[in-house]
């Protein structure tokens, strides 16, 4: 192996061959899927295996050492000669929501695969390693993170209660082996495409609070019962969905569920689910508690009960590392912007044990968690670009 000169960090070029190759393979990964009518792929099912497998072979393929962990996180290796150096991460999450689109995860791994394939006969002061999480989403028992708080030893008894797959506490590693995670991901939302810009580098990942919400009333006849003597569940519920629009948070109201509902019975029960977000986790969760206060006045007022308000799942608010964010920047090229991001990665869970950064790549009108996710193969080969050049500096930078 021979030792990083400088001017490759500067003059790298990558081959358009990778961007042909991550299209081709993401492709491949969206026709891997639990449900035949559309892409989803949630924690240990038979499509998370298959993808797994298949992921596997292609990191296999391109020299890398590869193995599942306990919580199926697929973990491929370039060894560094030093067998005492910490590790550098290149990850994001193999799993979907349902009705998903290509791009929202596999996109980052398979450009962090293409990085490592750059890599290959440079010594390295570090081993690097592209790592596939197999829950993010957390569809499957709305565990969100599943698989980067295994691996860093964060999950919680209830989520060990939950899960059926027993023994996935095995995955964890001790922080100190990791130097620090990069993570490519489709921005998810509108601002580069609207400016004209492939790549953003993100400040730092918005908090998230979800909660399951139940409002109880009195069913009735539709026809036959007074408008002033109604107890309608779904009116209730409806002014707690329109508090949360106008919250100043970014709130979802995502499902609604009328129980037993029928087009001519008034609602008694309501379930539905909201999710808020915000750069500051004091506002968030103050706002989350004003909204339950607006939720009990409305069943006062209305004759309701307030059956149930649960947090499900709730991740405070996290920073991006500065120093390694910058050098990714400088490496995206003159013009990239830092933006926050709105969503949830597993750079949020990573952050807390390593330094890290993300690039976001544009995606077309911001769509995503959707079938019509569309990213350009240019913006694709940029960041694999930006990202190998990243992974050039930290070398330098620990040599």
């Amino acid at each position: 192996m021979r030792l990083i000169e400088g001017a490759e960090v500067s003059k790298l070029m990558v081959k358009s061959s990778h961007a042909r190759q991550i299209m081709e393979r993401c492709h491949a990964l969206g026709e891997v899927s639990d449900e035949s009518d559309c892409l989803t792929r949630t924690f240990a099912s038979p499509a998370m295996r298959r993808t797994n497998r298949m992921v596997a072979s292609w990191m296999d393929s391109s020299g890398l050492q590869v193995r599942q962990d306990a919580a199926f996180n697929l973990i491929g290796r370039i060894q560094s000669s030093n067998p005492r150096a910490k590790c550098l991460v290149i990850g994001s999450h193999l799993d979907t929501v349902r009705n998903a689109g290509k791009f929202d995860g596999p996109l980052g791994v398979l450009i962090g695969l293409a990085v490592a394939q750059e890599m290959k006969g440079k010594k390295m002061p570090f081993h690097l390693e592209v790592v596939g999480f197999s829950d993010e989403e957390g569809v499957r028992y709305q565990t969100t993170y599943l698989g980067s708080r295994a691996m860093l030893g964060r999950l919680t008894k209830r989520d060990l209660s939950l899960i059926e797959e027993k023994g996935i506490e095995k995955a964890k590693r001790p922080q100190r082996e990791f130097l620090a995670y990069l993570e490519a991901h489709i921005e998810q939302g509108p601002v580069l495409e609207s400016q004209n810009i492939p790549l953003g580098v993100v400040t730092g990942i918005h908090g998230q609070t979800r909660i399951s919400v139940t409002f109880r009333g009195q069913a009735g006849h539709a026809g036959t019962t007074p408008m002033n003597l109604r107890h309608d569940a779904l009116c209730g519920a409806a002014e707690v969905i329109l508090e949360a629009e106008n919250s100043g948070m970014t709130a979802t109201v995502g499902q609604c569920e009328v129980v037993r509902s029928s087009s001519n019975v008034i609602p008694g029960q309501v379930l539905f689910t909201l999710d808020v977000r915000d750069s500051s986790d004091t506002r968030r969760r103050a706002a989350c508690a004003a909204l339950r206060e607006k939720a009990l006045a409305v069943a006062q007022r209305r004759g309701l009960k307030l059956q149930s308000w649960k947090i499900v799942q709730e991740t405070s608010a996290i920073a991006m590392d500065n120093k390694v964010s910058r050098i990714l920047q400088q490496s995206a090229g003159a013009g990239v912007p830092m933006m926050p991001s709105g969503a949830g990665h597993d750079a949020a869970v990573m952050a807390r044990a390593c330094p890290s950064a993300m690039l976001f790549i544009r995606c077309r009108k911001g769509v995503s968690h959707h079938p019509s996710e569309s990213v350009k193969p240019s913006d694709v080969a940029s960041a694999v670009a930006a990202m190998a050049r990243t992974v050039l500096e930290l070398a330098r930078a620990y040599e």
